[in-house]
């Protein structure tokens, strides 16, 4: 993903519609949220917003579940 603008840098119209899309098609390819944000340079939670704002059903945390 050389061609994604990096942080910094406001991603509004086609460019943030094109960053969603190419990152929506990766999460839902097994990537983790943290690998995206590595990946284009982003935080964490504006990836997490983008793909919130794509539609995408994120996946749950993961690991064991703690009993009260």
């Amino acid at each position: 993903m050389n061609d994604v603008p990096g942080k910094g840098r406001r991603l509004v119209g086609t460019d943030r519609s094109e960053l969603a899309a190419q990152l929506k098609r990766r999460y839902e390819a097994g990537e983790s949220i943290r690998m995206l944000a590595a990946a284009t340079g982003r935080s964490y939670g504006f990836v997490h917003r983008l793909l919130s704002e794509a539609g995408v059903d994120l996946r749950g945390r993961g690991g064991a579940t703690r009993k009260a």
